[in-house]
């Protein structure tokens, strides 16, 4: 420890946004993996709407639909985490702090030079909003990648209106599932506190109550 700590003092460690910037041709790589996920998506959707769709053991044809667009959504923000991180170098500050386990990990830079990829609310994709449609700026019974929260744009770059009220549902989950955790954790060890109180461990380490 005392060795690593000379080193950081001698040589310095910092990061900044300047170590998410990508190559031009880095940036047409992701955008070019965003836009097949969502043309990708738009040809299964086509499939389901013509009757050919097939739906998996157990599920019915529009459930097998959503695990498919799921799946491909992940596959392209992995994908774009995988050129971002080709282009960055495992010199990067950023990425030398992702791999050693000091700060954040290698998906939230996928997200910041990437793509932030698609949201979901209980592990599916946006889908409650306004009648058959999550927002009105798209069509009624769009079930599009974009109309369902699929984000392409990055952190760095930014995102349009549409895109980070997407996000903000997305992330509203986290917030209420933190707040309820919290509260039920809390009030679990008040009852463990009330039902244990009377309760000791005698130098023979034998539990005991107030009656002995």
């Amino acid at each position: 420890t005392r060795l690593g700590v000379a080193f950081i003092s001698y040589r310095g460690f910092s990061t900044g946004i300047g170590d998410y910037d990508l190559p031009e041709n880095a940036i047409s790589d992701i955008l070019q993996v965003s836009n097949e996920a969502v043309e990708k998506v738009g040809k299964y959707i086509e499939i389901y709407k013509a009757g050919q769709f097939q739906s998996s053991p157990g599920r019915s044809i529009e459930e097998t639909l959503e695990i498919e667009i799921m799946s491909i959504t992940g596959h392209a923000r992995d994908e774009s985490g995988k050129i971002a991180s080709t282009y960055l170098g495992l010199t990067n500050p950023s990425v030398i702090m992702a791999r050693s386990g000091a700060r954040a990990k290698m998906l939230n830079i996928s997200e910041v030079a990437g793509m932030v990829g698609q949201q979901s609310v209980r592990g599916e994709r946006l889908n409650r909003g306004y009648t058959q449609r999550t927002l009105p700026h798209f069509q009624k019974g769009d079930i599009g990648a974009n109309a369902r929260g699929f984000v392409k744009s990055s952190y760095k770059d930014g995102l349009n209106p549409i895109e980070y009220f997407m996000h903000s549902i997305g992330g509203r989950e986290g917030l209420v599932d933190i707040a309820v955790r919290t509260s039920r954790s809390g009030y679990m060890q008040r009852r463990l506190i009330n039902a244990f109180e009377d309760l000791k461990v005698d130098e023979k380490r034998r539990v005991t109550d107030t009656v002995g």
